[in-house]
């Protein structure tokens, strides 16, 4: 099965290499806030939608023609997607302008008859007359379709190759499984495996706390305050990177394992509202570990089951399916059935529950 996958690389770029990736990366911020400011200001004079291309831009400012125009026809298109997400659906929110400061260093350019090419351990991109050289630390087999090239706060640079590859599904599993996701225990399955929580940044949150009490105490705009704030942000992308290593391995583990998995459907948004359990929530990364599950479902040939967000997985008796209300306390984590006194634990139970909307 021929599917897009994406191979995330660490580039090591020289000076005069990283001054055009400078150069690219605003390039691609100005035309795209430039472009929303222009929408906003035209809606609120004409009351429709104005249609602009980057090209009619490249007249007034001619430094823009320096830039890779894929590069900036790609930022077109993502505030379009925006656009049209905004309108479909509000609760996306309207699109933002991109700041320097809040880490917007990313542009995505590409193939055009070879023009994006890894060869040698370097990386060959559009406009830039010099290859840059690469990490490839896993190869790939197919096709590259485009390249996006970023800059982290910490200062990496890194290319993620979108290919497209030939995926060969994995042979066909016996088992189905259900599984509760939590914040005690990140997962619970209806077997009984518990896939312990591992909070990454309550571990490293002593730590986090000293270094950015020092980067607030440092003068704006010294070198000092430019290190204080680099050993922040290498923290922040250490502790991204547990948190995404931990969800891969458990996600493939139960792609590899299960031919169907049944997950709640938890209402993220409505319960960070909670400001208690705000933070543990933002932690464990809900979503991010669905969308893992999504993708590689597909790719495997394996069946993802979202339960309906109305389903009382934890309310309702596995045995006899009776519903005790008390149960809705996250505070109850053992409890008897009143109609057939079987013990429950809260975890597992939900996650029997949801095993057996497969059956």
């Amino acid at each position: 099965m021929l599917v897009l996958k994406a191979y995330k690389y660490l580039i090591y770029p020289n000076h005069e290499q990283q001054d055009y990736l400078a150069s690219v990366f605003g390039a691609v911020r100005f035309i795209y806030n430039k472009m929303l400011a222009d929408k906003i200001e035209h809606y609120k004079r004409a009351g429709n939608m104005l249609r602009t291309t980057p090209a009619r831009y490249k007249k007034e400012f001619h430094w823009l023609k320096e830039a890779d125009s894929l590069a900036l026809a790609n930022a077109q298109l993502n505030l379009e997607k925006a656009y049209k997400q905004f309108f479909r659906n509000k609760n996306t929110g309207f699109p933002k302008f991109k700041s320097k400061k809040t880490n917007n260093n990313s542009f995505t350019t590409n193939n055009q008859k070879g023009t994006i090419a890894i060869e040698g351990g370097t990386l060959k991109i559009p406009k830039l007359k010099t290859k840059i050289r690469i990490k490839v630390h896993r190869s790939f087999t197919g096709q590259i379709k485009s390249c996006t090239l970023s800059k982290t706060p910490s200062g990496k640079y890194f290319a993620s190759v979108l290919v497209e590859t030939d995926i060969v599904p994995l042979a066909k599993a016996e088992k189905t499984i259900g599984v509760d996701l939590g914040l005690k225990d990140f997962a619970v399955t209806s077997e009984g495996e518990v896939f312990a929580n591992p909070k990454h940044l309550r571990t490293s949150e002593k730590r986090l706390k000293k270094l950015q009490k020092d980067l607030s105490r440092k003068k704006k705009g010294s070198q000092n305050r430019y290190k204080a704030r680099l050993k922040v942000a290498k923290l922040h992308e250490k502790i991204a990177n547990q948190r995404k290593d931990f969800l891969h391995k458990t996600s493939t583990q139960l792609i590899n394992d299960n031919q169907v998995i049944v997950m709640e459907d938890l209402r993220v948004k409505n319960m960070m509202q909670n400001h208690k359990l705000s933070k543990a929530i933002s932690e464990v990364s809900w979503s991010m570990f669905r969308e893992m599950l999504t993708y590689k479902s597909k790719w495997y040939g394996r069946e993802l089951i979202i339960a309906p967000k109305n389903f009382a997985s934890s309310q309702l008796c596995s045995y006899c399916g009776y519903k005790n209300a008390e149960v809705k306390s996250l505070a109850v984590r053992q409890w008897s059935c009143p109609a057939c006194h079987t013990e429950h634990d809260r975890d597992r139970n939900a996650a029997m529950n949801l095993l057996k909307l497969a059956m």
